[in-house]
């Protein structure tokens, strides 16, 4: 006889244009970031990525999505440039949020599986 095992029901959400995926929970947390930093070096920095790879991902979600989800700006002579999330940015990282509430309180009101 077998001893009965207890499962955990999961899932991995992300958005998706035209088939293509957009925004998942590591793009999330880069637009977060940049949100609240107000700089793509410094979200970089916090999510201990590097800047290189974080500037390749946003520059494929605004390639697939064909509009900039970031805007930058450059600083005077002292520096001070900085980055913001455009309206598209704010509405992706919005609607990931709530999709991923949504699915958080479904997945948390399932019971436990059991084999």
């Amino acid at each position: 006889m077998s001893a009965q095992k207890t499962l955990k029901l999961s899932c991995k959400i992300w958005i998706e244009y035209e088939g293509k995926p957009v925004l998942g929970k590591g793009g999330a947390e880069i637009l977060e970031q940049i949100e609240q930093e107000q700089s793509i070096s410094k979200a970089a920095r916090k999510l201990s990525m590097s800047y290189r790879y974080v500037w390749s991902y946003l520059q494929k979600m605004e390639k697939i999505l064909g509009e900039p989800i970031v805007q930058t700006y450059r600083g005077g002579k002292s520096g001070g440039g900085g980055a913001r999330l455009t309206k598209l940015g704010k509405t992706l990282l919005n609607e990931f949020k709530r999709a991923e509430r949504h699915f958080e309180k479904v997945v948390k009101e399932e019971k436990q599986l059991k084999l």
